[in-house]
């Protein structure tokens, strides 16, 4: 007799991270957790993917603070993360003792399912996370990435059958304790599936469990023959959250299974007043949904491949950058720029590493500006590309690269040296919490802002980068008229843009005088925008971004495309060249600042 169907429910992490760039927050998903704890799910799906990173760049919530308020409300179900294997939760590798601590600590502050994957399927960078897992005596559920070419379907030369029953063998060989199958883009047929999941099943004795997404509109069909090829697990989310770049809705399934021999036996009433309470919650966000077509899915994913979280993302990014008109520009880049790239499956990082490059590619002129990411990639800091990466696009990165850099050909982390350490002693007048020390660790610049508003050392960051406001200083300079001005120090100085122009503006919070003048005039550029007066020129930000690094001092000569300054645009660092030979006058924008497209992030004289 076959077994009931087992259901994870992903309405708390990845429903609304496909549906609302993450942006759902705690306060939003308590009402009806315990509730949700007492359906009978075999899981929750409650944390990892974007949620850490939002929850602290956006939010200004503590993520580890979220897990343990799940686990508090949810003692009676298992609660389950997703970990990008040597990525954790960020986008770049991270070296082992990061990798075992964080897992340490998730295990310890409530997570039972760990479901573990890599970008490029690649074992190399799963090895570490998957024995750090199993060391906590915690479930390891091993990913299978699905990906398909232009081929469309199941087969060719790249993703066939054999390539993903080789891996699973694999991936039990590391200790998985069960195989998901993850569709991040709705890529999987329902024959497929069936082709897929029965082979899996016949040849794997371990639990299967099928990830899918709706954004081809195939999603409920692909369920279906799964079942009928004997999946165990399948993963669903609550009605108001669901379809779209989603998953299926678990209310219509149930209904489907209630005279099926495998019924998951869930109190469909239950859930239908838990969707409604939630359908409550969700009108404060209905503005984060894409609205740039009336369709729910999109008949076109299977050529550009999109999975629904990195749409929600691209959405964004556009966005900010006032480019959202180039959306349909950008969807065709993707598969072109992926294909280049060797073919990576468009799963996190990689699908937000091909996105912006993409979006760089249509935005300043195809590889103008490269991601250090991408860069990394090209090198081999991230595994192996399931194909050869195109000759050309190699040719142009690589020659970006300064110095002599040889092809990594081991486990990249090999390469890494341990950061825990470092991490405990940069923040060691702040904070001694382990947590919060691996919050650093992954996210130096936003998680470090995140501790400081945390600990009550500067306010919580904005939302979002504001559109007129580049960046805020403060100031103890005197007026310039003959009427004194009794200053206080909470003084505020402002780069403002209106158009095409910038101006300096001071608002004084107590003598409420506020003065400006203009300072420059900018206009459109491609990869860098630069603008001169009298003997300076202005590097500015070609997009909105976070100022990560400084790679010059103020007073120090550089040459024309020395690497002068790191800006993280859309999740991915860029490091930008100076645009002439002088000597770096200013660097008026700190490391931390948000920045808007425009602003000036360098002032150099070319006087040398």
């Amino acid at each position: 007799m076959s077994q009931p169907l087992k259901i994870t429910d992903t309405t708390f992490r990845d429903a609304h991270q496909s549906l609302l760039a993450t942006r759902l927050k705690t306060e939003d998903m308590t009402p009806i957790a315990a509730g949700m704890d007492s359906v009978g799910f075999h899981s929750m799906e409650v944390w990892g993917g974007a949620t850490f990173d939002v929850a602290t760049r956006y939010l200004n919530e503590d993520p580890w603070e979220r897990l343990r308020t799940f686990k508090a409300l949810m003692p009676n179900t298992k609660l389950q993360m997703l970990l990008r294997g040597q990525s954790l939760v960020g986008y770049r590798a991270y070296p082992d003792d990061v990798v075992q601590s964080f897992i340490q600590r998730s295990s310890e502050n409530g997570i039972d399912i760990f479901r573990v994957f890599d970008a490029l399927n690649d074992e190399w960078n799963l090895s570490a996370a998957a024995e750090a897992v199993l060391n906590n005596n915690k479930h390891l559920q091993m990913t299978l990435c699905y990906s398909i070419t232009e081929h469309g379907r199941l087969g060719g030369p790249i993703y066939n059958l054999e390539y993903f029953i080789e891996k699973a063998k694999l991936f039990k060989k590391l200790g998985a304790h069960s195989i998901a199958v993850k569709d991040m883009a709705g890529l999987l047929s329902p024959y497929d599936a069936y082709e897929l999941i029965g082979a899996l099943k016949s040849e794997i004795s371990l639990p299967i469990q099928l990830h899918t997404h709706y954004t081809s509109g195939m999603a409920s069909m692909t369920v279906l023959k799964a079942i009928e090829a004997g999946v165990d697990i399948v993963d669903t989310c609550l009605a108001p959250l669901s379809l779209r770049t989603s998953q299926p809705a678990i209310e219509p399934l149930l209904s489907t299974l209630s005279n099926h021999e495998r019924n998951p036996n869930l109190d469909l009433e239950k859930i239908l007043v838990l969707g409604a309470k939630l359908e409550n919650r969700l009108s404060n966000y209905l503005d984060l949904l894409d609205t740039t077509k009336s369709a729910v899915i999109d008949p076109k994913v299977l050529r550009h491949q999109i999975p629904g979280g990195m749409f929600s993302n691209l959405i964004s990014q556009l966005r900010e950058a006032g480019a959202e008109d180039r959306l349909q520009d950008v969807m065709e880049e993707i598969p072109v720029t992926r294909q280049e790239l060797g073919y990576p499956p468009l799963v996190t990082p990689m699908s937000q590493m091909i996105g912006s490059q993409a979006v760089s590619n249509i935005l300043f002129g195809r590889y103008k500006m490269i991601s250090n990411a991408i860069t990394d990639y090209v090198i081999g800091k991230y595994g192996r590309p399931p194909a050869p990466i195109d000759e050309g696009v190699k040719e142009i990165v690589m020659s970006k690269v300064k110095g002599d850099v040889e092809q990594i050909k081991s486990r990249p982390a090999d390469e890494l040296e341990p950061e825990m350490e470092s991490a405990k002693e940069s923040i060691s007048d702040i904070t001694n919490n382990i947590d919060d020390i691996l919050t650093y660790a992954l996210y130096p610049t936003t998680g470090l802002s995140f501790l400081l508003a945390k600990h009550g050392l500067q306010k919580p960051s904005s939302d979002s980068i504001e559109k007129a406001v580049s960046s805020t200083n403060m100031v103890e300079e005197p007026g310039k008229d003959d009427t004194p001005i009794n200053k206080s120090k909470k003084v505020k100085a402002f780069n403002v843009y209106l158009g095409d122009e910038i101006f300096y503006v001071e608002v004084d919070p107590i003598t409420r005088k506020t003065k400006y003048q203009e300072i420059e005039s900018y206009g459109s550029g491609t990869m860098t925008e630069t603008t001169t007066d009298k003997d300076e020129v202005f590097m500015t930000a070609p997009i909105n971004g976070i100022v990560i690094k400084h790679l010059a001092i103020e007073g120090e000569e550089v040459s024309s495309g020395q690497d002068i300054l790191v800006l993280e645009a859309m999740k991915m660092e860029n490091t930008l060249p100076s645009p002439i030979t002088g000597i770096i006058k200013r660097l008026p924008e700190p490391i931390g600042a948000k920045v808007a497209k425009g602003t000036v992030l360098a002032v150099i004289d070319p006087k040398v």
